[in-house]
């Protein structure tokens, strides 16, 4: 297989931003992601690709069929869950959707964020590149919260379903 082509980008190339994130004063477990990729940032939504396994992999932790839900009452069962969700990248430059892409990165203030939520104690990582990013922003701060590298919930990460749910299922794990 030939190897892959760097990808060339240029300041007129869209710097592309994260959402808002979504917690609560009572979140005990914050997931964070990467960036979104196209899909989701087209639809407005964490994790908005049909074929992403996010909402799945929490519907069977949860046992709330999220699958089924609107997005905003997805967001509300999470909560209820004291379930968080936000990334570790607030803006960047990508073409395509894959965190291998990712140029010109600007973290997002995981310091400050955490600072508001009294009762975190587990930090969850969707994928390879939110580990190693957010792990350089966390810093000193990561020996707070229990850490947790999660298989990426993408398509793209071709990890059998099964074998992603098994290692997902420590987010409920003590």
């Amino acid at each position: 297989m030939p190897a892959r082509k760097p990808l060339q980008f240029t300041a007129a190339d869209p710097l592309l931003a994260s959402f808002p994130p979504v917690v609560a004063a009572d979140t005990r477990t914050l997931i964070l992601g990467s960036l979104p990729g196209a899909a989701s940032l087209a639809a407005s939504q964490y994790y908005g690709h049909p074929r992403n396994g996010f909402w799945k992999l929490l519907s069977e932790i949860t046992g709330e069929d999220l699958v089924a839900m609107a997005y905003e009452n997805r967001l509300q069962a999470l909560l209820a869950h004291r379930i968080g969700l936000w990334d570790v990248v607030a803006a960047a430059r990508r073409k395509g959707s894959l965190d291998s892409d990712l140029r010109d990165i600007v973290h997002n203030d995981l310091a400050d964020l955490l600072a508001q939520l009294p009762q975190l104690q587990t930090i969850a990582f969707n994928g390879g590149a939110a580990e190693r990013i957010g792990r350089k922003s966390l810093g000193g701060l990561a020996g707070k919260y229990r850490i947790l590298a999660l298989p990426s919930s993408s398509p793209a990460f071709t990890l059998a379903y099964a074998e992603k749910l098994a290692r997902w299922r420590d987010l409920v794990r003590e």
